[in-house]
């Protein structure tokens, strides 16, 4: 422990503040600029005594492959050294790589008062789901307590909560109270988990918890913020919305604990609405980041493209979206309608271009070597692929991303065309089931009615043929999604699912799809990732395989 100081007085109080910021991955200068007029607000507005930054805040979460650039520590040590040359009153707690003796760590820095004090190593790695730490960093064995303004300080990054051992080294070691920074993407059950997790290790150690999560979108991830603070019973004290930049300063008294003053609870959001919530500030982050002017996208009258607009309106306004009907002979009057509507109601700029005359053009001069076939899906094929074509085309000239419109349950059996509807740069729905589609779909009508109600109730088609319907070649959805849960997200085997009650027959034809559909997917895509497995860096199977169905 450092020593420097004295031990605080019983009754002071500290005053710790959350920095929930979005950081742009790569972007070391931009970061340290962003975390120094946090602090700043922190100290001005707040009094903070504190302030907490997340887990790699300095790079953004997660730079991958540029921890191997040259050119790194350079820089890192560049922005640490700007950051101290503030000399701000409060102590800054960064998440950084630091080089040590030849080995990079995921570390957390104190910068107090223009001086570099304590320095800890993250000591659990993860390497799994979307995680792969281990490629890149070291881990580190020791815990980290230092003096801040007289308090007993534990340092610990993201997985260390997670796993025993690291607080309760800190907590042996005369932490009073633990600093948690972490870089925690999003999925559905996952706040829910950090709470029970967090009253655990804080009753177990008998240690208050402050946990300080990043918020913002970084390709298919998203992070959800939800940082919060657990008192040493296991008591939440403090929880901080979701989705929501921000500083958030917790009052302490040091006491025989450090304890936290408990602040009004915020409401418990719905499951709808934080999904929602997720794929608006990942698309956001996403065209923002990358410099897009604007997003088109094919509306078909239908609810996966429905709900895709309205998302991509919320996110970033109706002047910078542009739908596209793209009908055909098959295209029911009823699309032509709805979709119009939706359009409409959104405020988006909306076209219509008939692909009939492209299609004509087309199965002409295909008509010699098709000669003696009859129509199969290639002809369908055609239709999804001259509509990716006008797509892309306003893409290329207007500097617009494509947004796609698939969603996972159609991804997961291969319900889709390639270089036809998965033509694109972004797919918003892309780890969102259809059965959650529909309920996202009933959310978002509720604040504000933009998709019409005959769009969610009807049954959904493609309506690449006459009288079309999705469950003509597919299990009900309500069916689908139960055994594509249990076999993507649960790995579970083809006769596990059939032994809780599925059909046979669904059940392997479901998985056969999945298995041969693998090369599909990885042509697709990246988009919004809210499950615990989604399609991407979660799930890596190898396109050539001879894996069989069975146990």
């Amino acid at each position: 422990m450092n020593s420097g100081q004295t031990e605080a007085s019983p009754g002071q109080r500290l005053t710790v503040t959350m920095a929930q910021v979005d950081c742009l991955v790569g972007d070391i200068p931009g970061n340290a600029e962003k975390i120094l007029a946090s602090a700043r607000r922190a100290v001005e507005e707040q009094g903070a005594d504190i302030v907490v930054f997340p887990e790699l805040a300095l790079t953004g979460y997660p730079p991958e492959d540029l921890l191997l650039r040259p050119s790194l520590d350079g820089r890192v040590e560049e922005a640490l050294a700007r950051l101290a040359a503030e000399k701000l009153p409060a102590a800054l707690v960064v998440g950084t790589p630091v080089r040590r003796d030849g080995l990079l760590y995921n570390a957390a820095v104190v910068i107090d008062q223009g001086e570099r004090g304590a320095t800890y190593f993250k000591q659990q790695l993860p390497n799994y789901q979307v995680f792969d730490e281990k490629r890149y960093f070291a881990a580190g064995t020791e815990p980290c307590v230092t003096l801040i303004r007289g308090v007993p300080v534990g340092l610990t990054v993201c997985e260390d909560v997670w796993m025993d051992g690291p607080v309760e080294k800190a907590a042996v070691a005369g932490a009073k109270v633990i600093l948690n920074l972490n870089a925690s993407p999003y999925d559905m059950d996952k706040q829910a988990r950090r709470k029970a997790l967090l009253e655990r290790r804080a009753r177990e150690n008998g240690v208050s918890v402050v946990y300080v999560n990043m918020v913002g979108g970084q390709d298919e991830l998203v992070f959800d913020g939800g940082s919060m603070v657990v008192d040493h019973s296991g008591e939440l004290a403090v929880e901080v919305p979701q989705f929501a930049e921000g500083l958030y300063p917790v009052e302490f008294i040091v006491e025989h604990h450090c304890q936290p003053v408990a602040q009004v609870p915020i409401p418990e959001p719905s499951l709808e609405q934080n999904v929602y919530n997720a794929l608006v500030w990942g698309v956001r982050d996403y065209v923002n980041k990358n410099g897009f002017a604007s997003v088109v996208l094919g509306l078909s009258g239908g609810i996966d493209s429905a709900v895709t607009l309205a998302v991509a309106v919320d996110a970033l306004g109706a002047d910078r979206v542009r739908a596209v009907m793209m009908p055909f002979r098959y295209t029911s009057g009823i699309s032509l309608e709805d979709a119009e509507a939706e359009a409409t109601a959104l405020g988006v700029q909306y076209d219509v271009f008939s692909i009939e005359p492209m299609y004509d053009a087309f199965m002409a001069a295909l008509a010699e070597p098709f000669e003696g076939t009859k129509p199969d899906t290639t002809e369908e094929n055609l239709q999804a692929r001259l509509r990716g074509v006008l797509l892309m085309s306003l893409s290329n000239k207007f500097r617009s991303l494509v947004l796609t419109t698939g969603n996972k349950s159609e991804m997961a059996v291969g319900y889709s065309t390639l270089y036809g509807d998965m033509a694109g740069g972004f797919d918003v729905l892309k780890d969102v089931p259809k059965t959650l589609v529909y309920r996202i779909a009933n959310y978002r009508n509720t604040l504000g009615a933009v998709i019409p109600e005959r769009v969610i109730t009807r049954p959904p088609s493609a309506e690449l043929a006459p009288d079309q319907k999705d469950e003509d070649s597919l299990p009900g959805y309500d069916i689908l999604d139960q055994i594509l849960h249990q076999y993507i997200e649960r790995d579970m085997s083809a006769e596990a699912i059939i032994a809780q009650g599925f059909e046979r027959a669904d059940v392997e034809r479901v998985v056969r799809l999945v298995d041969i559909n693998e090369y599909k997917r990885r042509q697709a895509p990246i988009g919004v990732r809210i499950t615990e497995r989604g399609f991407g860096k979660d799930r890596r199977y190898p396109i050539t395989n001879g894996w069989k169905l069975g146990k």
